[in-house]
């Protein structure tokens, strides 16, 4: 018997087209949809593309492809035809044989990869060393985090990389501010994180600056040239190039501020349960970045400007002229962007080098791919910039030098907080140690937070709300947790179970809807890895929890009396938690075995 029915049924209508109208038409590009829920049946083909060539009516088509295609598959029991539509009904059989083959195995779903594949580089966090992680970070992390989960659960050879902005005029001007107001504060005087210290001075130079700005206008300075010429900023810019040409000093503040931040980091990202295989610094690579700004010159692809900036002209590419070397040397993003790809490719030979970057940086990779091509590397076109939307609150957006972020680790604070009161509101934790019952709301509050923001189309622009991720009922994270350790607690309490007949069970309606949503699960994630889109494997998740609960209110499982049927649904929910547990993993997200 067939292990995929859809498969099964495009080949056989894809032979029926041939043998009964001559029409040739690939099984892979023959589209069955769900059959709608006021009609009987499974699947779905719509007929009235081939109705022309058949000269038949569209219900003449679909009776004769339907016969065809039940003559020819003894999974199919039967079919209808609703004008157009022609409707599957598959067997029960070919449902209990999925449910006791495949949909039980611990891996269903997952491509494992060969050793042998090209590896995927996937580049996501990528913060600046002048501020702690917020909430627009946490978008970026969950997203490259699942994503790289997603691939590899498409059999794809998956390398997780971050690029550290470990240096430019943002740091300059945290260490500036920590000079000048700091007065040798550290993590340890303070007791704050390193990276929350760094964000804090981050903010006073803005603070310092803004007022300086202002009495430079009062004086009849234009606002452009006050904010050139502000003493601040001034100092800020020498620092940099002090710090480019090697100062001991300027370095060893540098190296010191920094190391609070990665620690910081460092903390975040393992309360967030992400992280990384490699890990490059821009200190590192602005320099080979340097190295391709010069072959671009040396090959004509460049130019310098009179005051000695360096750019690409890329009028003749629909874009401008784009800065690569300020008049005084010093590097931009793009340089160090150029160097990070090019030693990329060298230490991974990748098949893809894809980077998770804010849509406010879409210009910014057309740019960076167009070089990389001018300056003759065929592997130009194997970049990807997988262009996410912004998260705003309620309240706005968030602005880092005004110190109007929410950082990442007061909202994983709160989070756990509303965690902790919406699970005792609902009893969900009284059978629990103290230490077991912590764990929980530390796993539904990162559930939350994961499943909201992962769960929205990454091209869009969110709107998080705290209060609305935490339901446990709806389109949310513990809402799908609480499924499964419902489930954990029906197979556990089943024991073990006997082995499932799959020749003498009737499926009811509720029983047939859940296997259904089961059985789209490969084709879910290899669609899914293709659209870079954890949304769509969360909301698969969502809809086969629903399905399940759907089930549960009206089926009984351990009460029931026939021993084949309760075998069957006892298989049926272990398969759905396993289907849980799998989908939930490659968001990144925990589910719980009791709540």
């Amino acid at each position: 018997m067939a292990l995929n029915i859809t498969d099964s049924l495009t080949g056989a209508i894809a032979r029926a087209l041939k043998d009964l109208y001559g029409v040739e038409q690939s099984p892979a590009s023959i589209a069955l949809q769900d059959t709608r829920r006021d009609f009987r049946g499974d699947y779905t083909l719509v007929v009235f593309p081939y109705v022309k060539q058949a000269r038949k009516s569209p219900e003449a088509v679909a009776a004769e492809i339907g016969e065809a295609v039940k003559a020819a598959l003894p999974e199919v029991a039967g079919y209808n035809v609703i004008k157009g539509f022609l409707n599957f009904e598959i067997a029960d059989s070919y449902w209990l044989h999925f449910l006791a083959e495949r949909a039980g195995q611990s891996d269903y779903g997952l491509v494992h990869p060969t050793a042998d594949a090209a590896p995927v580089v996937v580049e996501y966090s990528s913060p600046n060393t002048n501020k702690p992680l917020h909430l627009g970070h946490i978008r970026n992390n969950l997203l490259g985090w699942s994503v790289s989960q997603l691939l590899a659960a498409a059999g794809a050879n998956v390398k997780k990389v971050n690029l550290v902005n470990d240096r430019g005029i943002h740091i300059c001007k945290s260490m500036l501010a920590w000079l000048r107001y700091g007065n040798g504060e550290t993590p340890e005087s303070t007791g704050m994180k390193g990276d929350h210290l760094v964000g804090k001075y981050y903010v006073e130079f803005d603070k310092h600056y803004k007022e300086e700005v202002k009495q430079l206008m009062e004086s009849g300075v234009e606002e452009e040239q006050a904010k050139r010429e502000a003493p601040l900023m001034v100092e800020a810019q020498q620092m940099l190039k002090r710090w480019e040409e090697g100062d001991k000093e300027v370095r060893a503040l540098w190296e010191k501020m920094n190391g609070w931040v990665y620690a910081g980091f460092d903390e975040t990202y393992d309360r967030l349960g992400v992280g990384f295989d490699k890990v490059y610094y821009e200190s590192q690579t602005y320099l080979l970045g340097k190295e391709l700004v010069q072959k671009g010159l040396d090959m004509g692809v460049l130019f310098r400007k009179e005051d000695g900036s360096v750019w690409c002209d890329l009028t003749g590419d629909g874009l401008d002229q784009k800065l690569l070397l300020r008049k005084d040397g010093t590097s931009v993003y793009m340089t160090q962007d150029l160097g990070t790809a090019l030693l990329r490719h060298k230490d991974f030979g990748a098949e893809r080098l894809i980077y998770v970057v804010g849509n406010e940086q879409d210009y910014h990779f057309k740019v960076l791919k167009l070089i990389l091509g001018k300056l003759g590397f065929p592997w130009a076109d194997k970049v990807y910039h997988l262009s996410y939307g912004m998260v705003e609150l309620p309240n706005g957006k968030m602005k880092s030098r005004e110190g109007t972020v929410v950082d990442a680790d007061d909202l994983i604070d709160e989070m756990e907080r509303t965690a902790e009161e919406m699970s005792r509101e609902h009893g969900k934790n009284d059978e629990l140690s103290p230490e077991e019952q912590k764990h929980l709301y530390h796993i539904l509050a990162l559930g939350a937070l994961k499943y909201f923001i992962l769960k929205v189309d990454p091209t869009k622009n969110m709107l998080f709300n705290p209060a609305e991720s935490i339901d446990f009922n709806g389109n949310t994270g513990p809402f799908i947790q609480y499924t499964h350790a419902r489930i954990r607690s029906i197979v556990r309490k089943a024991g073990s179970a006997s082995a499932l007949d799959t020749e003498h069970v009737a499926l009811n309606e509720k029983e047939r809807g859940v296997l259904k949503v089961l059985h789209s699960l490969p084709e879910t994630i290899a669609s899914a890895a293709n659209a870079y889109s954890p949304a769509m494997v969360a909301n698969y998740a969502y809809e086969l929890a629903k399905a399940f609960n759907s089930f549960y209110q009206d089926t009984p499982i351990l009460r029931e009396e026939n021993q084949q049927l309760k075998t069957m649904r006892i298989s049926l929910c272990a398969a759905v938690a396993s289907a849980l547990k799998n989908t939930m993993n490659i968001l990144g997200i925990e589910v719980p075995e009791r709540m």
